[in-house]
């Protein structure tokens, strides 16, 4: 029955009474949590990538990658660069490509590192292992596109070996001595120890014999192999003490031992982004500024002795979400990531300039999807 005496009627609200969006666009709370990372002050959500492209069809909206749209897209930006770490910004990617650079980075660009260690004299207090372990973590500056791989059933030669030569004593009486990097020697002409069991010969031989001089590789003229820093301590010798070897470097990787990385490290994070979710004025805006300990915010003056709170540095954000503690603060701002802009930092050893080092990620990851293509077909 209907009530004759009263005017109102009666609505029933659904969830998908929601307002009109144009057929081809998806809706705005959809689309942030598409493109953004929600941070909240006890942790972030909408975390997961939606790779589906049907997920929005029902608004008319394609989600496959397009590559056209990938290439209109994607641009790299490089903000910091010198001859140790360069920082870029990667735009109009996913978190997983930038992921798949970072592992390239890490393990499987390929250096020239020390691998055997031929001592023929150590009375130092650093035992032959620790030692050995020491010389092979030292980074060598040469250029690994220049070598080849040494397997198993190869002989060393130029092209796959690099000799160093160290011997160092402490003289009686003298004080302590510091070994180090800078006191390893390049040898051009390759080992200069005699085998053991050949000794006795006529012609003894030597561990390896070949010339990688200046005259048959010009490449190494301007640029002689040494290790990147002279000042890393390899021992400490006291007096009567002495170290005397040949140390070999080979090619490697880095998902085979940690020595072969190209990079200290090499990382990445999120672009931030922090929206002010209402006006915050005079004393709010003066206590929102000291809140932050990395300068995000400033205060400007509007006018009629009004100071008003505004975002200055929002790349400067660390997400330490000091600004949105306390109570009602996360009503005012709003802590956000965007999920395809990243910050990348590449942090070199110094075998390759940190530019070298990402235009060589690119190579591998190139040559991968093309084996992938290759396997497919």
């Amino acid at each position: 029955m209907t009530n004759k005496g009263s005017n109102k009627e009666e609505k029933k609200f659904s969830i998908w009474d929601l307002p009109d969006v144009p057929m081809g666009e998806v809706p705005p709370h959809l689309q942030l949590q598409r493109t953004r990372v929600i941070c909240n002050p006890d942790a972030p959500i909408h975390t997961d990538n939606i790779s589906y492209s049907g997920a929005y069809a029902s608004v008319g909206v394609d989600n496959s990658v397009q590559p056209d749209k990938f290439r209109h897209n994607f641009k790299v930006e490089v903000v910091r660069l010198n001859k140790d770490d360069i920082e870029f910004e990667m735009v109009g990617i996913d978190a997983a490509i930038a992921n798949a650079f970072r592992r390239i980075l890490i393990s499987e660009l390929p250096t020239m590192a020390i691998e055997k260690v031929l001592v023929a004299n150590n009375t130092s207090i650093v035992q032959d292992e620790v030692l050995a372990h020491r010389l092979g973590l030292i980074p060598i500056k040469a250029d690994p596109r220049l070598f080849e791989y040494l397997s198993a059933n190869d002989t060393p030669n130029e092209k796959n070996t690099i000799v160093f030569k160290l011997h160092v004593r402490c003289e009686q009486g003298k004080p302590r001595l510091k070994v180090y990097s800078k006191d390893l020697t390049w040898l051009p002409n390759g080992s200069e120890l005699i085998k053991e069991s050949e000794k006795q010969e006529s012609k003894p031989s030597t561990y390896t014999s070949f010339s990688c001089s200046q005259a048959s590789q010009p490449e190494f003229s301007n640029s002689p192999i040494c290790p990147t820093d002279d000042e890393i301590i390899i021992a400490k010798l006291g007096p009567g003490q002495e170290i005397e070897l040949e140390a070999h470097a080979v090619k490697g990787v880095g998902k085979t031992h940690a020595k072969w990385s190209p990079v200290a490290t090499a990382w990445y994070r999120m672009f931030p982004e922090v929206v002010l979710l209402e006006d915050i004025e005079d004393e709010m805006a003066e206590e929102l500024k000291a809140k932050c300990p990395v300068g995000v915010f400033d205060i400007e003056d509007v006018g009629k002795d009004k100071r008003r709170a505004k975002v200055a540095r929002s790349r400067a954000c660390t997400l330490c979400r000091e600004c949105i503690r306390g109570e009602g603060w996360d009503k005012r701002v709003a802590l956000r990531r965007v999920r395809d802009h990243f910050i990348f930092t590449i942090e070199s050893t110094g075998a390759l300039r940190p530019e070298e080092l990402f235009t060589e990620a690119v190579k591998i990851l190139e040559d991968k999807c093309e084996r992938v293509i290759t396997e497919l077909s």
